[in-house]
């Protein structure tokens, strides 16, 4: 079923807030959109972004098969072993990283109202920024 905006908010649709990218090429890209994904949000809170919490705000990467899965959850590994080593310098030192990684399902666009959100509202809110400017593996 196709939920509504507040029945997604309640938490109680299992539904989560996420942008769907379509890559032409998801074999060249694909660990580098996970990278973006991990430096643009923060990893470390589950059901949360920001001042915005609830299960729609879950961290999660959908994927489409096993090597994407594969992919994304190496990708993470990499980060996790940075944030534990202390590898960079970033306020996320020493935590976990709580996302989920699960195979992708049926997607629902958001409501025109929440489509292009920012432009629409240049004064909004929004939580999402570079959380650091450089992958911290070399």
């Amino acid at each position: 079923k196709n939920p509504t905006y507040r029945q997604v908010c309640s938490g109680s649709t299992g539904h989560v807030e996420v942008l769907n990218v379509e890559l032409s090429n998801p074999d060249a890209h694909f660990d580098e959109l996970i990278r973006f994904f991990f430096k643009f949000h923060d990893p470390t809170t589950r059901d949360r972004q920001g001042n915005d919490v609830g299960s729609q705000y879950g961290s999660i990467i959908f994927v489409s098969d096993d090597e994407q899965e594969r992919r994304a959850r190496a990708v993470m590994a990499d980060l996790q072993d940075a944030l534990y080593g202390k590898k960079m310098k970033n306020p996320f030192f020493g935590t976990k990283i709580e996302t989920g990684v699960v195979r992708a399902n049926e997607f629902y666009e958001a409501h025109e109202e929440h489509q292009e959100y920012l432009a629409k509202n240049p004064n909004g809110y929004c939580n999402h920024y570079i959380r650091f400017k450089d992958w911290p593996i070399n």
